[in-house]
């Protein structure tokens, strides 16, 4: 237990330092690479166990598929890139407008976040900052540590009892989620 909580420090300390905006490739799959493990350890942990860690991670988590999947839409040349972008924003526009009703029902005391986080933020800047040659890798790769994040907040969080609307909703995202995810590794693997 003590091990993943210093690997998550040490990512998060990693994302902190690299968190220089205009920073180089190298630093920015670096800072990208980290966003890995320290977004796995909180679906895991507090996102997937509370209702407190569930709402802002599920609704930034929706934010920034679709901030993702515009960027991706206006820089990508790539059908198959572009046609994952389309999805994206399609399925979790519809999936975060579907979260406000069991978001007010079941966490009434938990604000819904307005911006991104700092990680989230960091991504979305590396997708901005990444050249026309490596965007499409950058995307692709965002995007499978994303829905890997997503499928443990949401799996962890579908059984949850004392948010019976969240659950639910959480069951419901968890098909198209592991749709998006195929799909991701399906377009890496053919790069």
């Amino acid at each position: 237990m003590i091990r993943p909580l210093l690997a998550g420090a040490a990512c998060l300390a990693l994302l902190t330092a690299c968190n220089d905006r205009g920073a180089s490739p190298a630093v920015d799959k670096a800072q990208d690479m980290a966003a890995v493990p320290v977004g796995q350890a909180s679906a895991a942990t507090l996102g997937a166990n509370t209702i407190e860690g569930y709402v802002p991670n599920a609704a930034m988590g929706d934010m920034y598929e679709i901030q993702s999947a515009e960027i991706a839409l206006r820089r990508s040349t790539n059908a198959s890139v572009k046609e994952l972008a389309t999805m994206l924003r399609t399925d979790h526009t519809a999936a975060s407008n579907l979260f406000k009703a069991p978001a007010a029902a079941d966490a009434s005391a938990v604000a819904l976040p307005t911006a991104l986080d700092e990680r989230r933020q960091g991504m979305i800047d590396n997708l901005n900052s990444a050249s026309a040659a490596d965007f499409d890798r950058v995307f692709v790769d965002q995007q499978i540590a994303a829905h890997g994040e997503a499928l443990t907040l949401h799996r962890g969080f579908s059984d949850n009892s004392a948010a019976p609307g969240l659950a639910a909703h959480a069951r419901t995202v968890v098909p198209k989620i592991e749709g998006h995810l195929r799909m991701a590794e399906q377009i890496k693997s053919g790069m």
